[in-house]
């Protein structure tokens, strides 16, 4: 797909893309404390190595996207009753992530959850536990498995616990499942893109044996990157991580994740420009990205009833928009939908299409004679940063259905930017100033 870079429009080939980020690891090495680390982890999609086109891809994961969005909105709801005493959280995702746990190592996948902060995985002995693809780990198998005793501070960061056998935790998601068991500490170890190792002993994680619900069954349990204590990222003691997602074009393609103060060489090389916006605090919800979005424009045409107000935040926790790399597409809030929706249909010269055979609100009929269309550029303007979409990045087309849809839908209690939206897109966390950048790059190449 080629367009001018200052056209108000472009000429789309109908593509579609996922991607995620990472900084480079050098060599294996044992972890010290107080030492600042470098790790890249490979990340794969949930649907990959099956059988399916692109479009069924994002169908798929616009259904799980429904479901986390659920989960979303009841975790704001939540927030604002005080009645609730069980605290949930996001949960799922779309991206599993290879490791072990334990001296010896036992390996299993986890899914990578930006959105919440816990660490567990299914233990033995289990009261109920569900299917996954790898053994169940045996805590006494590992000779570095140690409980962690009530009075550690990750004990005390858990929303909900009690103490009995050592700190014993339960942790609550948006659709009911759960994992409760014991809280321990073990020496992860983290395989590089290189074949090369990586352990970091005493990591803080849940070692559930009683699990319930359906919504963790592509891997044996989540990896927390939130930003809260007991996420992953907040135990490395790492101010930064980056992540970018590649194509879902090709299934058996995966996405360099990176924590720790590395990153990627093409920061530095890249003709792209990194573009950095501030991260926004939600006393309601601390572990989410909130990102400050102030508007959007269309084929040059900046929606003036779109302003900053439409995703500010309130003061019961709701409204905003967070970055989520378990959401597929991007979810605006209604207000905000309305009107892009009806800028964006009256600059697309082509019929739409009512039938909902994409699942999509905004779709229209591809002619048969071309696969070349104009869409109008849509960019999102964040503070002090605006994020030019390419149009993979928002379009999606299905030949046999003879349909090109934008890949956006609209939402109430808070808005999400998907992954679909960030595919191909370095994107990287820095806690310490609080900011998140953007670069576009062309992730399996990093």
């Amino acid at each position: 797909m080629e367009y001018s870079k200052h056209s108000l429009f472009m000429s789309l080939t109908i593509v579609l893309v996922f991607l995620l980020v990472s900084p480079s690891c050098g060599t294996s090495r044992q972890l010290q404390e107080k030492k600042s680390i470098g790790i890249r982890a490979e990340l794969k999609h949930v649907d990959s190595g099956k059988n399916m086109t692109k479009f069924e891809r994002i169908r798929q994961g616009m259904k799980r996207g429904h479901h986390r969005l659920q989960k979303l909105r009841a975790m704001v709801l939540a927030s604002g009753d005080s009645q609730l005493t069980a605290p949930i959280h996001a949960g799922n995702g779309e991206f599993l992530m290879e490791l072990s746990i334990g001296t010896p190592p036992s390996s299993y996948s986890a899914i990578v959850d930006t959105g919440s902060d816990l660490i567990w995985t299914q233990c033995k002995p289990c009261t109920q536990c569900f299917d996954q693809p790898t053994p169940i780990f045996d805590p006494k198998k590992s000779k570095s498995f140690t409980k962690l005793p009530c009075e550690n501070s990750l004990c005390k960061a858990l929303p909900e616990s009690s103490c009995s056998d050592g700190c014993e935790y339960l942790y609550t998601y948006g659709d009911y499942s759960s994992t409760q068991g014991r809280m321990a500490s073990e020496t992860f170890t983290f395989k590089s893109s290189d074949s090369k190792n990586v352990q970091i002993p005493k990591i803080g994680f849940g070692c559930g044996d009683d699990n319930e619900g359906d919504g963790f069954q592509q891997g044996a349990g989540l990896v927390g990157l939130g930003r809260g204590p007991l996420s992953l990222i907040s135990q490395l003691k790492e101010s930064k991580f980056a992540y970018c997602m590649a194509s879902i074009d090709d299934g058996n393609k995966t996405s360099p994740l990176f924590m720790g103060s590395l990153l990627p060489a093409s920061l530095n090389k890249s003709n792209s420009v990194l573009k950095t916006t501030p991260l926004v605090q939600n006393p309601s919800q601390p572990s989410f990205y909130y990102l400050s979005l102030e508007g959007i424009s269309l084929g040059g045409t900046r929606l003036k009833s779109i302003d900053k107000t439409t995703f500010a935040l309130q003061d019961d926790g709701s409204g905003g928009l967070i970055i989520d790399s378990g959401t597929t597409i991007t979810y605006l809030d209604n207000s905000a939908f309305q009107e892009v929706k009806k800028e964006f249909t009256s600059q697309v010269d082509l019929p739409l299409d009512d039938s909902g055979a994409a699942g999509l609100d905004v779709c229209f009929k591809l002619p048969s004679e071309s696969t070349e269309v104009k869409v109008p550029k849509f960019v999102f303007h964040f503070e002090g940063a605006d994020l030019d979409l390419p149009g993979d990045n928002y379009m999606i087309s299905d030949s046999s259905l003879g349909l090109l849809c934008l890949a956006m839908a609209s939402s109430s209690g808070m808005s999400i930017l998907g992954n679909v939206q960030q595919q191909n897109m370095l994107v990287v966390h820095d806690l310490q100033k609080e900011t998140l950048s953007f670069q576009h790059t062309k992730c399996d190449q990093l």
